[in-house]
């Protein structure tokens, strides 16, 4: 079960007693519980007919007390358990679930992590709940699901536009739809989101920035991947280590996937891989610059310096510095 069909089901008055939403993903989480919390209910209703508890303060019997109250004013009643995963003697709320009151919407927001499925709370949720077990998107997955949220609002956004704000982001989905709704709200009636609107907006340098820096390197540009390097040391909350060092091996692992694909494939490598067509192009030209074994050396470089970051086998060098180091070390034949 998805959250958008959970929320579309809710929207069609299909709804269930009893919704169990866990996982390590929280944005999906968060969007149904969201739409629990604000749109099932009027305000009127809300009132007297919505409870709220969070699993570090609640018990379980506090909870389905609530649940077992009859709505007032109202045809139904909201119950929402939030931070779940905190909450001691969860288990004991199977005895609910088996026999849930129909008046009553349970929503449990269990954050992070599963129930261990060998329970009989887990066995029973699988029959008796609707269940979001959420996970997080590949790196892959990031361009086409910001995509989609974008064109969910009515806009469209540049390749490079997109690609500034995931490698920047990461994979944060709950803060990539904070941004796109703050970017399309200051667009002043443009329906395109472009490079300058991710600077301006975002706060991300469209010259000095992760994407900039793989660029470089994949042209093997020495002197403009410097110039970057030196804007990061000068500029450290621009482009922290713990950003640039997962952004630089997610680039160099791709470029070695193109190295094992037989030439001329680029559409099926880009099919298979999630990379956009124009951005292959990227990786194809480093391959052309890195053979195979520059391309491991480069992996590990990053490994050595990654450890090197949190002071492993190394004497407190700022950071600017390692990251210049490494930059010459990968440039070398």
């Amino acid at each position: 079960m998805k959250a958008e069909k959970i929320i579309t089901g809710l929207k069609k008055g299909q709804a269930r007693p009893v919704y169990w939403l866990e996982g390590d993903e929280e944005y999906f989480i968060d969007q149904v519980i969201h739409y629990a919390e604000h749109e099932i209910l009027s305000e009127a209703e809300a009132g007297f007919n919505k409870t709220v508890f969070y699993g570090r303060d609640a018990d379980w019997a506090s909870v389905v007390n609530a649940c077992r109250r009859y709505p007032m004013f109202s045809e139904r009643q909201v119950v929402i358990l939030k931070e779940a995963q905190a909450m001691r003697d969860i288990e004991k709320l199977e005895g609910y679930v088996e026999k849930p009151l129909p008046s009553t919407l349970l929503f449990v927001a269990y954050k992070g992590k599963k129930l261990d499925g060998r329970t009989k709370l887990a066995k029973m949720l699988k029959d008796k709940s609707v269940l979001l077990t959420t996970k997080k998107l590949y790196d892959n997955e990031l361009p086409s699901w910001t995509e989609e949220r974008v064109r969910e609002q009515g806009f469209s956004i540049t390749p490079r536009a997109l690609h500034l704000l995931i490698d920047h982001i990461g994979n944060d989905l709950s803060r990539i739809s904070n941004e796109i709704g703050k970017m399309t709200l200051n667009l002043a009636g443009r329906k395109s989101i472009t490079e300058d609107d991710i600077e301006q907006f975002v706060g991300i340098s469209k010259e000095y920035n992760v994407f900039e820096l793989q660029d470089a390197l994949a042209r093997r540009d020495f002197y403009k991947a410097m110039r970057i390097a030196n804007y990061f040391s000068q500029n450290p909350k621009a482009a922290p280590l713990p950003l640039i060092f997962p952004s630089l091996y997610g680039f160099f692992s791709k470029v070695q996937v193109v190295h094992s694909a037989p030439p001329g494939q680029e559409k099926a490598l880009a099919a298979a891989t999630g990379i956009n067509e124009w951005k292959l192009k990227e990786y194809v030209q480093a391959a052309k610059v890195y053979p195979p074994q520059a391309i491991e050396k480069n992996i590990l470089l990053l490994h050595q310096y990654n450890l090197k970051s949190i002071g492993v086998d190394d004497a407190g060098t700022e950071d600017g510095e390692l990251l210049k180091e490494m930059i010459v070390k990968m440039m070398m034949d």
